[in-house]
């Protein structure tokens, strides 16, 4: 077995940190919640959790410059993983209880509430995983676990150049919402991996492998 890449979990002041990085630890990685610039920097992996609400995470992660270090590391081609709040921050834009607030733009659209009869949306639920997915590879079939009550329910971001086309997995509660989203070195998953048992250990460990220097 090779050296363990290493991945910065980003500390910006989200809560429920510690078991995102136990979990990447079992999966494979020499993981660290850390909010040093050049550790984020020289990282092979960033993953940037979030819970809570969409404004207070866009305005925590701004606040430590976390956009700006995304930013910096998607330029550079360097993988970046967004987890709950954290995948809903990267649209351009969040609608919560009437308020809107600027997203980090990486992607385009809105996150707005679920239509479903009862929210929050909370446990375990299958997703239809995207044609070729490197996230899902193996665990297609498996459930994860969800606990929100808005997400991304349109995606408009075509492939363009030479670029591998976004890969999107999608989950029905209600509505069809995106659970997930693989677009070059910027992927994100609505679900928690690391609440998600051996499958969500699974994901963590196939996003590990696409990491550089990893086998």
């Amino acid at each position: 077995m090779g050296e363990r890449p290493l991945v910065a979990v980003l500390d910006y002041g989200s809560g429920n940190v510690h078991s995102a990085v136990k979990a990447l630890i079992a999966a494979g990685a020499d993981a660290r919640l850390t909010a040093d610039r050049g550790l984020v920097r020289e990282a092979a992996g960033l993953v940037v959790p979030g819970v809570g609400a969409f404004e207070a995470v866009a305005r925590a992660l701004r606040a430590q410059r976390g956009d700006e270090l995304i930013e910096r590391r998607l330029a550079g081609g360097l993988p970046v993983l967004g987890i709950c709040v954290g995948m809903q921050v990267l649209f351009e834009h969040g609608v919560e209880r009437g308020v809107d607030t600027e997203g980090l733009a990486q992607w385009p659209g809105a996150v707005t509430e679920l239509d479903a009869p009862v929210l929050p949306h909370m446990g375990w639920n299958t997703v239809r995983a995207g044609d070729d997915s490197r996230l899902f590879r193996g665990i297609a079939d498996e459930r994860f676990y969800f606990v929100h009550s808005y997400g991304a329910q349109h995606w408009s971001l075509e492939a363009t150049g030479p670029f591998r086309a976004p890969v999107l997995t999608w989950c029905d509660y209600g509505t069809p919402f995106l659970a997930a989203v693989e677009n070059g070195p910027l992927s994100a998953t609505q679900f928690h991996p690391e609440k998600s048992g051996d499958a969500g250990i699974r994901l963590l460990s196939n996003w590990i492998e696409t990491l550089p220097g990893s086998r």
